[in-house]
């Protein structure tokens, strides 16, 4: 699977965003599809921030709960990130990962064999 994020950028507090990922690659590949962020010196978080199931059920940290909405289209060839009510501490690169879990609840970096480059967000207070 090959994944690209575009989307990132900088934006005061309170601000949104709108996060996109291509995912190309076999569809049972992308049965999970995540966000995960990586702060300024910092090592990158090891559970999502957001995921989608295979069957589109989304799940979310309690960091993003209420601000952050993920989702996908039907085939899963892009995934999205829509971050609205932004805080500094959302300040990080955010990179995609997939994975052929049916359920991305309770799994973490390891699981993850498929990365993008990551996008940056900035946000300033």
């Amino acid at each position: 699977v090959q994944l690209r994020e575009s989307g990132g950028g900088s934006v005061q507090a309170g601000g949104s965003l709108r996060l996109s990922c291509t995912a190309s690659g076999d569809a049972y590949d992308k049965n999970c599809m995540a966000w995960f962020r990586q702060a300024p010196g910092q090592e990158r978080e090891g559970v999502p921030i957001a995921s989608i199931d295979r069957d589109g059920s989304p799940n979310y940290s309690d960091s993003v709960k209420g601000r952050f909405t993920i989702s996908a289209d039907d085939a899963k060839n892009t995934l999205y990130l829509q971050m609205d009510s932004l805080k500094p501490d959302d300040t990080a690169t955010y990179f995609c990962a997939t994975a052929r879990f049916w359920f991305c609840r309770g799994t973490s970096s390891v699981d993850f064999p498929s990365w993008g480059q990551g996008t940056q967000v900035t946000v300033s207070s």
